[in-house]
């Protein structure tokens, strides 16, 4: 009992001093911007690169990898983190300054200002906003609970732990916008990296730094055809996936458009795709390849057990407090991101133009904080997080995507092209996926993406009468180098 004591006494001391750290730091703070949602949802356009690359680490990192992706035991999940590396370099030098030229404060404007007309801007936002709260904020409740009451052992209701996390991580993003998620975000991250990194460290030590007696196939890095990543899905779906996550999910992309200019919100994602490429893959592949020398194959439990038994009572305690602060980052982050979506592209459009930024804001928060607590009982018997996650996201992901390449690289399509491909991809991966599914989802990603795009190009023809053409003057650089984007240098006036 004594053991409980002292780790809950560590982690909510731990997890009190992140808050009142952020809390010095945001303090007083003057408003950087006159625009109220610039202000609100992008810190004014004032974060700095390192609380970019912090918050965008962690807004990332949370239970549901350390644990799920550990939990398949294999290194080659780790794939997963160096395709990131990738789609990070390509937000970075390809759509971050497609962003800061259109002055966009969604991502989805972006396919407003470059297609013309709001209807596709609010489709796409409304698809966000469901997948945001029937997925993602239920589920990050559901796994931190779940990890909080497995790690200390107490007979606490799940729903109870659940309301805690939804409270908690509400408050940053209401009380303190983006600005305060972003620090949350980074002071919270490094404890976190250093934590994992430390397990890692501890579980080789507990295995005598041996790695005989694990199977090739756990230590491999080419899969086959039946393993979670066959070698051939990193040539196909797998790059899109990386580029629809980090260039156009705003959950994501918000961080890396607060920045005070394009050149700064570089370095910031420069640098999370460093500590992507350099400490991610480690931290949640290789605990699960050592458990299976100490444990056998135990799934999803092998994460936890790990750090249990190689971790003494009072860094458990501090290990919980950071794992805490994951799922409050990730939550508070979907949570703004949300909130973005819905003020920028939804109640500013069709109920009130000049809207009470906070206010509206906090509401609709409110809102979403509720039904997310209510839905988290729908994912208890869940067998595997990981794998639902992955099969739920390319319902949207790829027909979404489809939409942002058709607005970029393509002039003259009607925004009702692009929306009736979105739709026809929806339900052609989602009939494919859940009743006929031949070839692996990564696979079929791809298709979806290709067949959305044709299909939009098809009907833009036949039913719109228009020839779309395709084009890279976004991409034309001036003799400077600075990228030139709609006929004009990056930076310069829309």
């Amino acid at each position: 009992m004594s053991d409980n004591i002292l780790q809950l006494s560590i982690f909510f001391a731990l997890t009190a001093a992140v808050g009142f750290a952020t809390w010095l730091k945001c303090r007083g703070q003057r408003a950087h911007s006159s625009d109220s949602n610039k202000e609100y949802f992008l810190a004014g356009g004032s974060l700095s690169w390192a609380y970019i690359a912090g918050s965008i680490t962690l807004t990332n990192l949370s239970t549901d990898q350390l644990v799920g992706m550990n939990g398949n035991q294999m290194l080659l999940l780790a794939w997963w983190e160096f395709a990131a590396v990738a789609g990070l370099i390509i937000l970075a030098y390809v759509f971050l300054p497609l962003y800061y030229k259109y002055q966009c404060t969604t991502t989805t404007e972006l396919l407003e200002k470059k297609l013309g007309g709001k209807g596709l801007r609010t489709i796409i936002s409304i698809l966000f906003l469901l997948g945001g709260l029937f997925i993602y904020l239920p589920i990050m409740l559901y796994t931190g609970s779940l990890f909080m009451i497995s790690m200390f052992d107490v007979d606490v209701p799940l729903l109870l732990v659940a309301t805690g996390f939804a409270v908690v991580g509400s408050a940053y993003a209401i009380f303190g916008g983006l600005r305060a998620v972003a620090v949350s975000d980074t002071y919270s991250g490094t404890g976190l990296l250093g934590f994992g990194l430390l397990v890692v460290y501890l579980a080789f030590e507990a295995i005598d730094f041996d790695l005989s007696g694990i199977p090739a196939e756990r230590l491999t890095m080419i899969g086959t055809n039946d393993s979670p990543i066959p070698w051939h899905t990193l040539l196909t779906g797998m790059i899109f996936i990386q580029i629809f996550y980090w260039s156009f999910n705003q959950t994501i992309t918000q961080r890396a458009m607060a920045a005070p200019s394009v050149r700064e919100a570089q370095k910031g994602v420069l640098v999370a795709a460093g500590i992507r490429l350099l400490i991610i893959p480690l931290i949640i592949a290789v605990p699960g390849v050592l458990s299976y020398k100490l444990y056998g194959d135990i799934g999803d439990a092998a994460y936890g057990r790990l750090v249990g038994d190689v971790l003494p009572v009072w860094l458990s305690g501090a290990f919980a407090a950071m794992m805490a602060a994951a799922v409050l980052t990730s939550f508070n982050s979907a949570l703004n991101s949300a909130a973005a979506l819905y003020v920028c592209d939804i109640h500013e459009k069709f109920f009130e133009p000049n809207v009470n930024v906070r206010r509206i804001a906090t509401t609709i928060m409110i809102v979403f904080v509720a039904l997310a607590i209510a839905l988290v009982p729908l994912y208890s018997g869940a067998d595997s997080i990981i794998n639902l996650v992955q099969q739920l996201n390319g319902l949207l992901s790829m027909p979404i995507l489809s939409a942002f390449f058709l607005a970029i690289f393509f002039r003259n399509v009607s925004p009702w092209a692009a929306g009736a491909a979105v739709f026809a991809g929806v339900i052609g991966y989602g009939l494919a996926s859940f009743f006929w599914s031949p070839i692996h989802y990564i696979h079929m990603m791809f298709i979806t993406l290709v067949g959305c795009i044709l299909f939009a190009l098809v009907i833009n023809r036949l039913v719109f009468g228009k020839t779309a053409i395709l084009t890279l003057d976004d991409f034309k650089t001036s003799e400077t180098g600075a990228p030139i984007i709609g006929g004009k240098k990056a930076g310069s006036s829309a």
